[in-house]
């Protein structure tokens, strides 16, 4: 199933808040849609996220239908600042919206025609190497999977929160698929439930077993050694390999730690932000009460009672056994290994930052 596809000037998104029920894609015309979709979910993931975001930008800048460069320029920045306020946590969406500016900026054209047509070429290029990069996360990380392996997962990070094939479950993906017979546990991630909608959703298509349980059943699934190591995603990795990810991922490396048991995160390269020390920087998205007094739209708890609904923790590089990469496995001390991976990879729009992280 495609996350999102461009077809003549439109953005396609699937809606992941009707999963697994329905599957619709919404048709995105406008920058504003397309926000709209990252906001409220319909598109999710962090590297999903920014390919939807560098897709919006272009179609705020088609739609301005800008006469020269500089109102090209500026189009281009406005639209940007609306699509970076959607969601604060995760870095690849202003990775995305930068990389896009900084090409439009080193580009000298005043043609606008050529520099949209470049826009688009460069959001093009952002989903497709997100879709390689997945794959090579993969073969990467497959290797520290044992024959047989038990894997339990937090979240969805798997082809619905990319441009396909998934980092966290890209990983499970390559270990079944090189014959290794791995089995999943997937949490069921309250409060929106991504695990027991979209994870469970995914390996069933797949024919990878998978067996659906909740949140705080972890603990107990690993004192009686039913769990071989956890893998989970990332919204945002700083310099010191503290790691932002959905809410509950701190609880599980923690559980992790006390059972002896490997505790790996997957991401690609843009989703580590070396500008950030350590996890302490960074934003952390917290989110309407709703999400969490109601379920499916139907009450579960009194109103008007005070709610408190972040939707990442940070879990610190202590407890982080291994970060896989696009590029390569790190390894503590992260504040050399992560820096290291990131220079094999020329990215000069992470030295400007057009739109703030």
């Amino acid at each position: 199933m495609e996350t999102m596809r461009w077809e003549d000037g439109v953005l396609l998104l699937l809606d992941q808040t009707k999963l697994p029920g329905t599957v619709e894609y919404i048709q995105c015309r406008d920058h504003e849609t397309v926000a709209e979709a990252i906001r409220s979910l319909r598109v999710r993931g962090a590297p999903a996220i920014g390919a939807a975001a560098a897709y919006g930008l272009v179609l705020g800048v088609l739609a301005a239908r800008p006469r020269n460069r500089q109102e090209l320029l500026a189009r281009a920045r406005e639209v940007a600042e609306v699509l970076a306020s959607t969601r604060p946590t995760a870095v690849n969406l202003t990775w995305a919206l930068n990389r896009l500016l900084h090409k439009l900026e080193a580009t000298p054209s005043q043609d606008t025609r050529e520099l949209t047509e470049l826009l688009i070429n460069e959001a093009h290029a952002i989903y497709q190497e997100d879709r390689e990069g997945n794959k090579r996360i993969g073969r990467y990380g497959q290797e520290l999977v044992p024959r047989g392996a038990r894997i339990l997962t937090h979240c969805n990070a798997g082809a619905l929160a990319t441009a396909g094939y998934g980092t966290a479950l890209g990983v499970i993906r390559a270990a079944y698929e090189a014959g290794k017979q791995v089995s999943v546990y997937a949490d069921e991630t309250r409060p929106l439930l991504q695990g027991a909608r979209l994870t469970t959703w995914e390996l069933l298509q797949d024919n990878i077993p998978v067996t659906l349980i909740t949140d705080n059943m972890a603990a107990y699934l690993m004192a009686r050694g039913m769990v071989d190591l956890v893998v989970v995603g990332a919204d945002r990795i700083a310099a010191n390999g503290d790691v932002a990810n959905k809410i509950g991922t701190y609880g599980l490396a923690v559980l992790a730690k006390e059972h002896g048991l490997p505790f790996y995160v997957a991401a690609p390269l843009s989703t580590i932000d070396l500008s950030l020390v350590s996890g302490k920087d960074i934003p952390i998205e917290e989110r309407e009460p709703e999400e969490v007094t109601h379920l499916a739209g139907v009450p579960v708890a009194p109103a008007g009672v005070k709610v408190w609904n972040p939707a990442f923790d940070v879990t610190p590089a202590r407890l982080v056994t291994a970060i896989i990469t696009d590029r390569g496995v790190a390894r503590p001390p992260y504040a050399e290994s992560l820096p290291r991976l990131c220079s094999t990879v020329a990215k000069p729009e992470n030295s400007i930052y057009f739109i703030k992280k």
